[in-house]
This record gives structure tokens, C-alpha cells and sequence, in this order.
């Protein structure tokens, strides 16, 4: 299954619905601190659901502890501004699908 990662996410609802994504779908959701709010907020408990408890969220202290976690897998960086199409990739098993924080995105040198 995907892994998906969050690098430093700032909007707490869009952090709850992709734990109700990974709930449902089997993936992993990683995320990078710092994040621009804290897990038990309510915005993100409600986007989230009752779906807390079924998701595997792991929170990481920097992005090379995530990297670590990761053990080497591919990583996918989506971008506005990408050379290559999403639907273009031949996902495999355990890939990274990584976001930047909204709402500027990945920066040049996260990329």
C-alpha cells in the first residue's frame, strides 16, 4: 500500500481527511512537523471522523527522520509546477506520494 506524506501541513481539515483516507484505503500517513496545528484539535478530530483509531499516522521530528522511516522507498513530490504527469507514474507497493504544506507547497530545496 502507499505511503502518503505530509510535510509540514498547516490546515488541520485536510490533515483529518486524509486520516479518514488511510483509514479506509490501508495506506500509511506520515507527517513532518512543524505543523501548523496540534493533532487533538477539534478541526481535526471532526475531518478525521471516527476513523482515528483504524489509521496509521506516524508523526516524524524532521524530514530526515522521515526519510529514515521511509528506508528508501520511492518518493513522489506532487508539485504545480511537475515535468511529469501523476498518471504517467507506475506506482508500486510501499511508494511515497509526498505534499507540501499549504498553501505554498514544496519548496526548491525539499524538491
Amino acid at each position: 500500500m502507499f505511503k502518503i506524506l505530509f510535510f509540514s501541513p498547516r490546515i488541520a481539515p485536510n490533515t483529518g481527511n486524509a486520516i479518514r483516507m488511510v483509514a479506509a484505503t490501508g495506506c500509511e500517513l506520515h507527517l513532518v512537523e512543524p505543523m501548523g496545528f496540534d493533532l487533538s484539535e477539534p478541526k481535526v478530530r471532526r475531518a478525521g471522523l471516527d476513523y482515528h483509531d483504524l489509521a496509521s499516522v506516524t508523526v516524524h521530528a524532521s524530514l530526515d527522520d522521515a526519510w529514515a522511516a521511509l528506508d528508501g522507498a520511492r518518493v513522489f513530490a506532487f508539485t504545480a509546477h511537475a515535468e511529469r504527469s501523476f498518471a504517467d507514474v507506475k506506482y508500486q507497493p510501499d511508494d511515497v506520494l509526498m505534499f507540501g504544506p499549504e498553501p505554498t507547497g514544496l519548496d526548491e530545496a525539499t524538491l
